[in-house]
């Protein structure tokens, strides 16, 4: 049992410092001085400081380009939800013919690389005349997140009892209040779950940004990391130290939300 139990821990330990190592390289690096970042590869820095920081914020709006991110990725999250969860409802609740057809469809449609679509979305945003705005990347964003969105809350839609409704219906709700009074507020977990993936996927996201928002002012979080580099030199102390600073927010988020994120992840699986 003890042997069963250190090797538990040795290999968990294991698997949580090959996922974290990324994390932890690009932390060392961001405070180590510019020269030593060039000139050794060693883990610990005998003299860390916070120049690249500094040089980070000062260089690039790097703060404009989180505000641009969380605005889009913010109104990206609401609309993807507010549709989806109506979808989701409709197509899992509802008596409508072909649901595994139009779950299936809408799945496919998620499948489409980006690249493939980039072309008809940029024209379409030219012509409205939306380029450079929070709008003309919203647009697009939905279009990704959305099927995901719908399929991910149809398996949460699906494991609430069916005799809820059917009492529900007995006292004269219509389907709108139902949705509203008892399968959203059960749907909570999943929806939370599906708000928090969306709300990353919104902003990570690099190829519509940087076709579409060309101007320095609108660009976003990925987008304006890569603007760092020059033609001759790669500032990886500020790269580093900027990776650090934007991911801040994301970890925060969802240490906040974490209980949340394993009750919607864990509810989904288990069958009622």
């Amino acid at each position: 049992m003890k042997k069963t139990g250190f090797g538990f821990y040795f290999f968990l330990a294991l698997f949580i410092f090959i996922v974290m190592f990324p994390f932890i390289w690009v932390f060392l690096t961001s405070i180590k001085p510019v020269g030593e970042i060039f000139s050794s590869f060693n883990w610990f820095t005998s003299n860390p400081t916070l120049e690249s920081y500094e040089s980070a914020i000062t260089s690039r709006p790097l703060f404009k380009y989180m505000l641009n991110s969380f605005i889009v990725a913010s109104v990206t999250t609401l609309i993807a939800l507010t549709f989806a969860s109506f979808t989701s409802y409709a197509v899992t609740r509802l008596p409508i013919r072909f649901k595994g057809t139009i779950l299936g469809l809408i799945l496919a449609s998620s499948m489409f690389p980006q690249i493939a679509i980039i072309s008809p979305i940029f024209n379409f945003v030219s012509d409205f005349g939306l380029r450079n705005s929070y709008l003309g990347l919203v647009i697009p964003y939905i279009t990704i997140s959305l099927p995901l969105s719908i399929w991910i809350l149809s398996t949460f839609f699906q494991k609430i009892p069916k005799e809820l409704e059917e009492s529900a219906k007995l006292d004269g709700a219509t389907p709108f209040q139902t949705f509203r009074k008892i399968i959203f507020p059960l749907a909570t977990p999943g929806i939370f779950t599906t708000a928090i993936l969306t709300f990353i996927g919104a902003w990570n996201e690099y190829l519509f940004a940087l076709t579409i928002n060309t101007e320095d002012s609108m660009r976003t979080i990925p987008v304006g990391i890569s603007m760092y580099q020059s033609q001759y030199a790669v500032p990886w102390g500020d790269i580093t130290a900027a990776t650090v600073i934007v991911t801040i927010p994301i970890v925060v988020l969802v240490l906040i939300f974490q209980r949340r994120i394993v009750s919607g992840l864990t509810s989904g699986s288990v069958k009622e």
